[in-house]
């Protein structure tokens, strides 16, 4: 570890602290203000979509209604996108000619960027038209985006919003919400974000892949190229993933330099680290807001201290062969970027729920690997994704605010609000999902041979491998294990139905939490009112999300990236 290396670090945990007020405000205004910034620019285009929808901004949902608008869209959307990848050689922008789809990949993908998961079972330049990068994926880029920042919303809401009136107060708009995000959110950072990109050298041209001739020999290559900038500018903001290239964040086409490496990793917590503070102005009391931050803050800085640590250590594969490690671990790493910011990039791309990545990390040393796959694991709570961030970890508001009220003997409440038995099932229900999808697929992949055929190793590495792919489809990050082949019939199938059930089946719950709180009277604080705005309470938050990720996946860690560490201080390459 170097002075350098840790300086990288404090500089982006300074700018995202430093951005998260501004973009925290303007998304406030964006969703609950009288009058959203730039809507001079970009109303008429909200107004528009709203007429094409057939929606009134001013009415609003409950929970089910809301709940049912998104399932509906995201079961739409699914469908187009499957259907366009099965015909993509029929459509135009195909300048390679690519053929359609198979049946079973194109229903990953398309449950994949539905989700916004965007795991990738096939390399993009070398199957996707361009038609099917920009319509189909890069469309749910942005809508996935905006559906989970409406979520995240929609929850917070229901626990901050008093009774109107007429006892009773509007969940929002799930149309509302989605149109706005895309609009004045998503749709302006995104134009930046790309031309930034352009500026450092990311391809966005319609021609097809470029004919140059190698110096050795004069033989022919072809280099693939596209509309790269405007996809990975989204596929960062939005916490997608989903790279133009096989290669994604560490092919030189999609980040070629130190600047645009730095700029893509601040876009992976731009929106999340500000929806903190967005919840603090909705809860009335920013110090709510920050307390959620500083949970966050501190699990990431912990996490990428010691993946860094990790990673600057040698490679015990190389050990004895005639190789420098003095730099670290730079197996599947970029020596452009170095191992400070991959570890870094690593860290906030799993804590994030992004999935995008600048280096391999099936490459990384065990405990290097170990943090990638703890940071999902913990379920998508360390800043996640953009709106999945948020409301995970209100979920888990709710189960540290039931435990304190246990220890002091007495109803639990939060903002003011009862946390009652609804409450506490649909919060255990939300926990539960997450292990069963992944522990569930894991063993069947684990014993089965068209699972374990399609591993790069056996061993711990190959459990790892296993683990890493269900916890990431789950978790709707999309990043990988690079050993894994999972572009067959049953991993196609499975981390498709993983990705679903790991977004929606969770969603519904973290909504009814939501319309259970909405209309919930307001207690006043009395002494023993167990206080949520300091530094204790982001102790007992933090201390439960550990607890409960150590004891749902500690058996499986330790039977994988744990003990692969210990055999490998032995000796033992796995």
């Amino acid at each position: 570890m170097t002075a350098n290396g840790i300086l990288q670090i404090a500089v982006f945990s300074a700018i995202i602290l430093a951005l998260t007020k501004p973009i925290g405000l303007y998304m406030y205004r964006v969703y609950e203000g009288p009058q959203r910034p730039l809507e001079r620019t970009l109303g008429w285009l909200e107004r528009l979509l709203y007429r094409a929808c057939g929606t009134d901004p001013r009415s609003g949902q409950t929970w089910v209604q809301y709940a049912f608008a998104m399932l509906m869209f995201s079961a739409v959307s699914l469908l187009v996108t499957y259907v366009m990848l099965r015909v993509q050689n029929l459509l135009p922008l195909n300048p390679q000619g690519f053929d359609a789809v198979g049946p079973d990949l194109a229903f990953n993908t398309a449950a994949s960027f539905t989700t916004n998961t965007n795991w990738q079972s096939y390399g993009g330049e070398s199957t996707m038209s361009y038609l099917s990068q920009m319509a189909a994926l890069a469309w749910h880029n942005f809508t996935s985006a905006a559906v989970g920042i409406g979520l995240a919303l929609a929850l917070a809401r229901g626990i901050t919003y008093r009774p109107g009136p007429n006892g009773s107060r509007s969940i929002g708009n799930f149309w509302v919400d989605l149109i706005r995000g895309i609009v004045y959110i998503l749709l302006p950072l995104s134009l930046l974000l790309a031309a930034l990109l352009i500026w450092q050298g990311v391809p966005q041209t319609f021609d097809g892949n470029a004919a140059a001739v190698t110096l050795d020999g004069g033989a022919a290559q072809s280099i693939a190229r596209g509309p790269v900038a405007s996809q990975i500018a989204i596929k960062q903001l939005g916490t997608n993933g989903g790279g133009f290239f096989n290669a994604n964040s560490a092919h030189p086409f999609e980040n070629p330099t130190p600047f645009s490496n730095f700029l893509e990793m601040l876009a992976i917590f731009l929106i999340s680290a500000g929806l903190t503070y967005t919840y603090g102005r909705m809860a009335r009391d920013q110090r709510q807001g920050w307390v959620l931050f500083g949970a966050m803050a501190l699990l990431f800085l912990v996490g990428v201290g010691v993946a860094y640590h990790a990673e600057s250590q040698p490679n015990p594969a190389a050990a004895g062969l005639a190789i420098d490690q003095s730099a670290g671990n730079l197996e599947g790493k970029e020596v452009r970027f170095g191992i400070a910011s991959s570890a870094l990039f690593a860290t906030a791309t799993t804590d994030a729920s992004c999935g995008a990545v600048n280096a391999m990390h099936d490459s990384f040393n065990p405990l290097g690997g170990l943090v990638t796959l703890v940071n999902i694991q913990l379920g998508e709570v360390i800043f996640g994704g953009v709106g999945a961030g948020l409301y995970g970890i209100l979920v888990f508001v709710v189960l540290a605010v039931f435990i304190a009220g246990l220890m002091v003997g007495r109803t639990p409440e939060y903002l003011g609000k009862k946390i009652e038995a609804r409450e506490m099932k649909l919060a255990a229900l939300y926990i539960l999902i997450f292990p069963l999808a992944v522990l569930g697929f894991s063993a069947w992949a684990a014993v089965a041979p068209y699972g374990v055929s399609s591993l790069n190793n056996d061993g711990p590495h190959g459990l790892s491998e296993i683990l890493y792919a269900f916890s990431s489809g789950a978790g709707n990050n999309g990043s990988a294990f690079a050993g894994l082949n999972a572009n067959t019939a049953f991993w196609n199938t499975t981390l498709g139905l993983d990705m679903l059930i790991g977004r929606f089946l969770m969603i519904v719950p973290a909504l009814g939490i939501g319309g259970a709180l909405l209309n919930k009277k307001i207690a006043p604080p009395s002494l023993g009112t167990f206080p949520t705005d300091g530094t204790l309470f982001v102790a007992l938050l933090v201390g439960v999300i550990v607890i409960v990720g150590a004891l749902t996946y500690f058996p499986a860690l330790a039977l994988g990236p744990i003990v692969e560490h210990f055999l490998a201080l032995q000796g033992h390459l796995v």
